[in-house]
C-alpha cells in the first residue's frame, strides 16, 4: 500500500509520460488517467510530468490538455471573449506579464472564495456572522409585522387576519429597525 502524501508536503509527486500517451505515477507505480491528475489538482496535490524517454518536463502541456477536455465536456469556464484576448496577447510585448498577471488575479480569486466559504460556515455555524444573521432574521420579521404582509407559518409572524398595528406602533418599529440596521451596519463595519 503506498503511503498517502498530504498537499502540504513539498515533494511533488512525478509522473511519467510515455510515447503511448500512459500516464504512471512514480509514487503509487500504478498507471493514471488524466481524469485522476485533474482530481489531484483538485485535491492541491503538486506533481510534475516528465517526459519518459527525454526527461523533459511537459507539465504545461498536460494541464493544458486537462483543460481542454473539461472544456469539451461542457463545463466550459473560459469564455470566447477572453479566449480571443489571451490568443490576441500572443507575441504582444507584453506578453511575459500576462502568466504573472494571471496567476496574481486567480490567487487573489481563490483567496476571496475562501474568505467567502468561511464567513458562510460562521454565519450558520455561531461565528460572529450568526449573531448578523439571526439579527437579519429578526428584522425581516419585525419588517414583515409591521407592514402588516404577515407570512402564515412563521413563528411570531401575524397571518393576513390578524389586525394590523396601530400607526404608533409602526413608528416605534420603523425606528427599532432602524436603530437595529445601524448596529448591524457597524457590525459588517467591524469584519471589513
Amino acid at each position: 500500500m503506498a503511503k498517502s502524501k498530504t498537499a502540504n508536503e513539498s515533494e511533488p509527486v512525478v509522473i511519467k509520460k510515455y510515447a503511448n500517451r500512459r500516464l504512471y505515477n512514480t509514487e503509487t507505480s500504478s498507471y493514471i488517467t488524466l481524469d485522476l491528475l485533474s482530481q489531484m489538482t483538485r485535491e492541491g496535490r503538486e506533481f510534475v510530468v516528465v517526459d519518459a524517454k527525454t526527461g523533459e518536463d511537459i507539465t504545461h502541456n498536460v494541464l493544458t490538455q486537462i483543460i481542454m477536455e473539461e472544456e469539451q465536456r461542457g463545463k466550459n469556464m473560459l469564455p470566447v471573449n477572453f479566449l480571443r484576448q489571451l490568443i490576441a496577447m500572443y507575441g504582444d510585448s507584453m506578453q511575459s506579464m500576462v502568466p504573472q498577471y494571471l496567476e496574481a488575479s486567480m490567487d487573489a480569486f481563490r483567496k476571496n472564495q475562501q474568505q467567502f466559504q468561511e464567513a458562510m460556515k460562521g454565519a450558520f455555524g455561531g461565528g460572529p456572522l450568526a449573531e448578523i444573521a439571526k439579527r437579519n432574521m429578526q428584522m425581516f420579521e419585525a419588517a414583515a409585522s409591521a407592514f402588516g404582509t404577515g407570512m402564515p407559518g412563521m413563528p411570531g409572524m401575524p397571518t393576513p387576519a390578524s389586525a394590523p398595528p396601530s400607526d404608533e406602533a409602526k413608528d416605534d418599529e420603523i425606528a427599532e429597525l432602524k436603530a437595529q440596521l445601524a448596529a448591524l451596519n457597524a457590525k459588517i463595519d467591524k469584519l471589513s
